[in-house]
């Protein structure tokens, strides 16, 4: 019994596929309307032809796209920045130096020097478009081509160059001969006098240099005052340790000037017998000793002048 279940459950599935096929063979009579890729009704339609009949027809790629490049030899001027900025070294240039101006762009640049070779490797290129970006006279671009395919990988190294391998090394002698009249032309001629060296002061004396020691090198410059007082310094004496406290001695200093007045009179008769400085003309009214006794009074004297008028009372 199992055995005819899976033999009908066998012809069913078959039945099913089959009928799917015929279905999408009965709708692929139309092909699809438009096999423009960016078009937004792209995937939405699902009747009709999908598959393209390659190479009779292709897509439609965008404009700005990285595909295969492309280099205008004509306005190259032999910069080689793009073969140092490739990340993977997919160009190959040789510069050949120019005497004279070559020829100029479409944009005005200058171009002296030849391209002996410039090949790019498409098999090593990443399509990362750097070397486009970099190149100055804009003439290495990438095109629409993407279908590149072949039997070698040789064949994928595209050369660019408009010189052949002869032609390359007959500029290369230009070149070299160039710079051997440009060095003979540069010598100077035997005949000529020679220019008298004009004359060099000497010095009739040279200071020798001053060799210090080790320990002078190591310790601080002591710097020397350019100025020095000729007032004598203070005389500094040792002072005795005071007996009572037994102190430890210190430096005293002598005191340059002494004042000549006495000191202040303590005694009593030291008072009495000292004289006074000033001496006043006019008698004073009272005279007293230093006991405190009264002498008699003195009479004043009358004045000289008398105003005569009254005063206002």
């Amino acid at each position: 019994m199992a055995y005819f279940k899976n033999l009908s459950r066998g012809i069913k599935t078959t039945a099913k596929g089959l009928s799917l096929t015929l279905k999408h063979l009965f709708q692929a009579r139309n092909s699809k309307y438009s096999h423009d890729i960016q078009n937004p009704n792209y995937f939405k339609r699902k009747t009709g032809n999908v598959t393209l009949e390659y190479p009779h027809e292709k897509l439609q790629i965008p404009e700005i796209g990285r595909y295969q490049l492309e280099l205008e030899m004509e306005d190259c001027i032999v910069c080689d920045k793009c073969a140092k900025v490739c990340p993977v070294n997919c160009i190959d240039i040789e510069p050949i130096k120019s005497a004279e101006l070559i020829r100029t762009t479409s944009d005005g640049s200058p171009v002296r020097l030849h391209a002996g070779v410039f090949d790019i490797d498409m098999a090593k290129c990443c399509f990362c478009g750097l070397c486009t970006t970099v190149c100055p006279t804009e003439c290495l671009t990438m095109n629409s081509e993407y279908d590149y395919s072949v039997f070698d990988l040789k064949d994928l190294n595209f050369e660019f160059s408009l010189l052949t391998e002869k032609e390359a090394q007959e500029k290369k002698d230009l070149y070299e001969i160039y710079l051997k009249e440009k060095q003979s032309i540069v010598k100077p001629i035997e005949n000529t006098p020679k220019l008298e060296e004009p004359k060099v002061f000497k010095p009739g004396f040279i200071p020798k240099p001053i060799i210090k020691k080790v320990e002078e090198v190591d310790s601080p410059p002591v710097v020397k005052s350019s100025f020095q007082p000729k007032f004598r310094p203070l005389k500094v004496e040792e002072v005795k340790p005071d007996e009572v406290n037994d102190k430890p001695n210190s430096l005293a200093i002598k005191p340059t000037f002494v004042p000549k007045l006495k000191p202040p009179l303590n005694t009593k008769e030291e008072v009495l017998n000292k004289k006074p400085t000033f001496v006043p003309k006019l008698k004073p009214q009272i005279e007293s000793d230093l006991s405190g006794t009264k002498k008699e009074e003195i009479v004043p004297e009358k004045p000289k002048f008398v105003p005569k008028l009254k005063p206002k009372i």
